[in-house]
């Protein structure tokens, strides 16, 4: 809960504040507003109002403003061009390329737990056994839908919705294509 002095200034609950300037200064202590009464607090003109909403900075600026979701070409203060050292264009990633190598970065870590068997299959011809293939095909699949999934964000909103869930009837979904259970894991119950 926070509240508001009648000239718009915020006060958060456990924060020391004051009221006026100079000699008619009247400085509160941090406890004030959780002891005094409601009308106490309407004498002095502060009136409750929402905590603010925090900010999710995975998908906005400081600001508050959204963040890019596409790539865009990097310019410096003056709006020109930034080059690489090799003369390239320097890129600044989006959101959805940011999370779709995120995304990359997920696969090859869930694959890279079997590749062991890709090596000994391919060092002695050891058969790789068939469901671990069957996983390593469902982790790229999964991957791949993911990373479709998020290019079809058309804004933020579309994007943090994706990553959400979705409750029914007690039973909670997630809104994006799920990663295949791993063969050799057993769920703890």
């Amino acid at each position: 809960m926070a509240f508001k002095l009648s000239d718009g200034t915020l006060i958060p609950t456990d924060t020391a504040f004051t009221i006026g300037t100079g000699e008619d200064a009247i400085n509160y202590p941090a406890n004030w507003l959780r002891l005094s009464t409601a009308d106490e607090k309407t004498a002095l003109g502060i009136t409750e109002v929402a905590d603010p909403t925090p900010i999710d900075y995975n998908f906005y600026n400081h600001d508050g403003s959204a963040k890019a979701l596409d790539d865009v070409n990097s310019v410096d203060s003056n709006g020109d061009l930034i080059k690489n050292s090799d003369g390239t264009q320097h890129i600044t990633y989006g959101l959805k390329t940011f999370y779709k190598n995120k995304e990359k970065s997920t696969a090859q870590t869930k694959l890279k737990k079997y590749d062991w068997y890709i090596t000994r299959k391919a060092e002695l011809g050891t058969a790789v056994p068939s469901e671990i293939t069957t996983y390593r095909v469902a982790i790229r699949t999964a991957c791949n839908t993911r990373e479709a999934e998020i290019d079809a964000c058309s804004d933020v909103a579309a994007l943090i919705t994706l990553f959400g869930f979705t409750e029914k009837d007690g039973v909670i979904t997630p809104n994006m294509t799920q990663y295949p259970t791993d063969p050799y894991v057993q769920e703890l119950l």
